[in-house]
């Protein structure tokens, strides 16, 4: 008996081929812009001799090759297979038309592997995109030539692979034959999608080069990220000594002072006085806790990440279902940061999502920790528009870490965050809970 669970599958399943096949079908209409772009690309190469010609027209005529590149670059990408853009960043004070610029394009080696990708690349996305729609289009055509016969009041067809339609009976067997050409067809759609992808990214990724320059140009944006985000907590610190502790304290000290002046003189007033700085050294205990507790919580030093994201969730007026399966602990740096990146990534959930329940799943496979939390708010989310995300995707960046969000308009809300990282402590089992 077929649950509901096979039928969800089933069109899952479905959806997915369509998507592939649809897919095929755009591959082919873009492939048949690679031509012109070649063609205007070797013409403005042509005319760079040219004073003034050439080097105005080669920038903007490489900037289409670009964005056309660049599109088959999202493409490979919504098949799994990453292609990252290689190219050098723009030199500062280039002029659009300009030497500059126009010497920044040409000596990129990614401009001249564009190029090269330009005419195999349309000839092996369009017939493979052909090949991916024709046949589920066939196979489709199997299954409908029986209402086609009937609407059309004949039956002389030459459908048939093996055998030739004349009549209803031998157009029957073409059912059975259109539905196994229609289902190989949607299987291997996305195969198909898969092997223009890996072809694309023969031409179009970084080389090892390559690789390492954009690797050290990370480096040193994180680094500077980090650098920012150390000096932006030492002034939060700072301020909530000056603020807050440091305050207390002199008030205080300025108490005891006016007790010890009234100790003799008048006993009543000055016992008042040190029962308010008992009351204020209580206070300023209490606003040192928190301030350690934005350091490194005492918590996550107790039981681990696990445990600390346990009681934070518990903590929130939002039911939280917190999974973990960690057979150890990170890092001490990697186990704070991942613990900040949960406690920001649900203070969003609380203030923005306007969500009524929400989950935290963490688990540690192939040296990577993965940490989703989902919602099932309004949606939404942009990284650009408040500080929160951002500040998430910097403090992963300092550990190699990413941040991915899908937050479509009515929701739900999910952010997976991934850190490179190694466990230690084995434990023996996963746990679970609800917040």
């Amino acid at each position: 008996m077929e649950t509901a669970g096979d039928g969800a599958r089933a069109g899952r399943w479905a959806r997915a081929r369509v998507r592939a096949v649809l897919s095929g079908l755009a591959a082919i209409g873009l492939a048949f812009t690679n031509l012109p772009l070649f063609v205007a690309s070797v013409v403005v190469l042509i005319l760079t001799p040219v004073p003034f010609l050439g080097i105005a027209l080669v920038p903007w005529t490489m900037t289409l090759v670009r964005m056309r590149v660049n599109q088959e670059r999202r493409r490979a990408s919504l098949t799994g297979v990453l292609v990252t853009r290689p190219y050098h960043p723009a030199p500062e004070g280039a002029v659009a038309g300009g030497w500059r610029q126009f010497r920044w394009i040409v000596t990129d080696p990614a401009t001249w592997r564009d190029l090269a990708w330009l005419v195999p690349g349309a000839l092996v996305g369009c017939a493979l995109g052909a090949i991916g729609v024709l046949v589920p289009l066939y196979g489709l055509a199997g299954l409908t030539l029986v209402p086609v016969w009937i609407w059309l009041g004949t039956g002389w067809y030459g459908y048939g692979s093996l055998w030739a339609v004349e009549g209803l009976g031998t157009m029957l067997l073409c059912l059975p034959e259109g539905a196994l050409i229609l289902v190989v067809g949607l299987w291997a759609a996305p195969w198909l999608r898969r092997v223009d992808a890996h072809f694309a990214r023969l031409f179009l990724a970084p080389t090892r080069a390559a690789e390492l320059r954009l690797r050290v140009t990370q480096l040193t944006v994180t680094r500077a990220d980090t650098v920012d985000a150390q000096a932006a907590e030492l002034r939060r610190i700072e301020r909530d000594l000056h603020d807050g502790v440091q305050a207390r304290l002199v008030s205080l000290s300025m108490i005891i002072g006016l007790a010890d002046e009234l100790i003799d003189r008048n006993p009543a007033e000055a016992h008042k006085l040190l029962a308010e700085a008992r009351e204020s050294s209580g206070t300023a205990l209490v606003e040192l806790r928190h301030l350690v507790r934005g350091i490194h919580p005492p918590v996550l030093a107790e039981r681990g990440l696990a445990g600390a994201v346990r009681a934070l969730a518990l903590g929130l007026p939002v039911p939280i279902t917190v999974g973990v399966d960690l057979p150890g602990r990170p890092d001490t740096p990697v186990e704070s940061a991942a613990y900040f990146v949960v406690a920001e990534a649900l203070t969003n959930l609380v203030r923005h999502s306007r969500a009524r329940t929400g989950s935290v799943s963490m688990r540690h496979a192939d040296g990577l920790l993965t940490m989703v939390v989902a919602d099932d708010g309004g949606g939404g989310a942009d990284p650009a528009v408040g500080t929160g995300l951002r500040g998430i995707e910097r403090r992963l960046a300092a550990f190699d870490g990413t941040m991915a969000l899908s937050s479509p308009p009515g929701g739900p809300t999910v952010i997976t965050m991934e850190v490179p990282c190694a466990l230690s402590s084995p434990r023996t089992m996963p746990s679970s809970a609800t917040g």
